[in-house]
């Protein structure tokens, strides 16, 4: 019998190593190396046919680029326009969608929603692992959804699925969860990264060989993190995950990988005791302001994936009590707060080293562009001063370290989609102010941010 091969994997960047390290020299993360062993003896031949094949199927003949059809590739819809917002405009033939999240996050609820209602029109197939087939059908029925056409399979063994679905053939496969999934060709534990790894290389060659829509549901470790190698993300075509804490009432649903369409992407769900029901219009739930205004709190316009949205950042400015003035950021990135400061300080002439800031973006939303860079300075002044800034000013605008307000993407529709929400005033970059008059929106062009300021004064 041949010896089964080992090899070490980075579970952060899916770098190989011969042997174990304390520190991935790729990624420079610690501890994040993991043994994976290969196939043994007598399946070993077998198992390197089938990954000669690759994920994307068997092989197939060489073509010329401009013989290849590029005819759009027809979608279903899942009923939910958020749920299909993130996936690009629906579910493409063959795809392999991976959801993360934390746990009660709601994803074997979005999920089965969604399956739910396609089963009625196209076959579709849930294999759980981690619950029975009675605590999903009760679920179910406590959500009010219609079951009499999906097919339910209860199975941890990636062989026996394949084998029900090459029977069943359904469109929609839904696995929950990837975790528990296990092929007997691997010998280590369920939940491994060699077990998670070679179970998804399957799935997903099943996937684009038979056309079948795959939907992976994958936990999330406590760095937020998915849990399992990094190669896994490679491995499929579109990557979600659903956020929201256990108290919030919302859940948002963000692209992180998508070849079907746009990344970054945001859906935003209410959870109630119906299930998930989607938010279509998400700024009117994050701009539940005060009927009074109030210092520290102002609201800017974020660009999620192909639309504007609006929502309402707070700052808190106060003396520090001990020796070390904290800097806290809840929704932004910390040491982007920390820079703004100190052009603050320098181009701004504010000195705010002997302060404690806390910052805040209202609703759990988490902001991953710069065009906030303008609308958090301004809240941190407003705070600052304690004095309050009107609530109909938007704010939007990237601020560079020598004090310049640079242009954003999309300047033009992020004021447009203020001014549908009743908001008469904006102070924007210079670059992005509207070339024609917008009926009922005065916006103030800055370059600077002494001039931002100055027009913050007379506000």
């Amino acid at each position: 019998m041949a010896k089964a091969k080992t090899a070490y994997v980075c579970t952060e960047c899916g770098a190989d190593y011969s042997k174990w390290q304390g520190q991935c020299t790729a990624c420079q993360a610690w501890n994040t190396i993991s043994e994976v062993r290969g196939v043994s003896g007598g399946n070993a031949r077998g198992a390197r046919g089938a990954r000669f094949e690759g994920f994307a199927g068997s092989l197939s003949e060489v073509k010329s680029l401009d013989d290849v059809s590029l005819a759009e590739q027809p979608r279903i819809s899942s009923g939910m326009q958020e749920f299909d917002r993130v996936l690009g405009g629906g579910l493409v033939e063959g795809s392999a969608v991976l959801m993360g999240g934390h746990p009660g996050a709601g994803k074997s609820t979005l999920l089965l929603q969604a399956v739910c209602h396609l089963a009625s029109s196209v076959p579709a197939l849930y294999v759980t692992g981690e619950e029975s087939l009675q605590q999903v059908a009760m679920r179910a029925k406590r959500l009010g959804l219609p079951t009499k056409d999906l097919k339910m399979l209860s199975e941890t063994s990636v062989e026996r699925v394949m084998q029900v679905a090459e029977i069943e053939k359904p469109r929609i496969l839904v696995v929950d969860s990837i975790q528990v999934m296990h092929v007997a060709e691997t010998e280590s534990a369920p939940g491994s990264v060699s077990q998670v790894r070679e179970s998804a290389a399957y799935l997903t060659r099943f996937a684009k060989q038979t056309g079948t829509i795959l939907f992976l549901v994958g936990h999330v470790t406590k760095d937020g993190s998915l849990a399992g190698p990094k190669v896994l993300e490679h491995m499929i075509d579109c990557s979600i995950l659903l956020e929201g804490s256990s108290d919030s009432r919302y859940r948002t649903l963000r692209g992180i990988k998508n070849r079907f369409g746009a990344v970054n992407e945001l859906g935003v769900f209410a959870m109630l005791e119906q299930g998930l029901k989607e938010v279509k219009n998400p700024s009117a739930i994050f701009l539940n302001r005060g009927e009074e205004a109030a210092p520290g709190s102002v609201v800017m316009v974020v660009w999620e994936g192909t639309r504007p949205m609006l929502v309402e950042i707070q700052a808190l400015v106060d003396m520090a009590q001990g020796g070390y003035p904290r800097r806290v950021a809840v929704g932004l990135d910390q040491n982007r707060l920390a820079m703004l400061l100190a052009v603050l300080h320098r181009h701004g002439g504010m000195h705010v080293s002997d302060q404690d800031v806390f910052v805040n973006v209202v609703g759990g939303v988490k902001v991953n562009e710069t065009s906030a860079d303008l609308a958090l300075l301004a809240a941190i002044v407003s705070s600052f001063r304690d004095r309050a800034l009107p609530q109909d000013l938007v704010i939007f605008g990237e601020v560079g370290l020598s004090g310049e307000i640079r242009p954003v993407p999309s300047g033009q529709e992020r004021i447009y989609e203020a001014a549908k929400h009743g908001f008469t005033r904006a102070l924007v970059p210079k670059s992005n102010a509207p070339r024609k008059v917008i009926e009922g929106m005065k916006v103030i062009p800055v370059t600077k941010l002494s001039d931002a300021l100055s027009a913050l004064e007379e506000l």
